[in-house]
């Protein structure tokens, strides 16, 4: 499984430790056997990887994921969603402090010059952060 998956066999046992992965069962020697859903369950989780989530935001998107729906165009999209606000959050955690520091004629150029739902988009995520609206 390690081998199929491109990671060492040290990363199957801490997935399945903290639960990403699941044996299907095991064998008369006690091995852990694995389905061929998991090695789909191991490449998405190495590409979630990819895209900067945790091991904690991974898990708990796989498991909401399989609360969801059962289809698997749903799912994919929900997925897909659900990773753009992870990374639209990072984005505008990032940038706020730059923003704040704008002086209110500097925000309202900058408003000006973004698209009305980029702006609004921004807008949103500064509240959900917390922060102030932009001007």
């Amino acid at each position: 499984m390690a081998a199929l998956c491109e990671v060492s066999p040290r990363t199957i046992d801490y997935y399945t430790k903290i639960g990403l992965i699941e044996p299907t069962e095991r064998s008369s020697t006690n091995y852990r056997l694995y389905g061929d859903e998991t090695l789909q369950q191991l490449k998405r989780i190495e590409w979630l990887k990819q895209q900067k989530l945790t091991l904690e935001e991974i898990k708990g998107l796989l498991l909401g994921i399989g609360k969801v729906t059962s289809e698997e165009a749903v799912t994919d999209r929900l997925t897909a969603l659900r990773l753009q606000m992870i990374q639209l959050e990072r984005e505008a955690k990032a940038i706020a402090p730059i923003l704040e520091q704008l002086k209110p004629k500097q925000a309202r150029s900058l408003l000006k010059s973004l698209s009305p739902q980029t702006a609004a988009c921004i807008e949103a995520l500064l509240l959900l952060l917390g922060k102030g609206p932009l001007v």
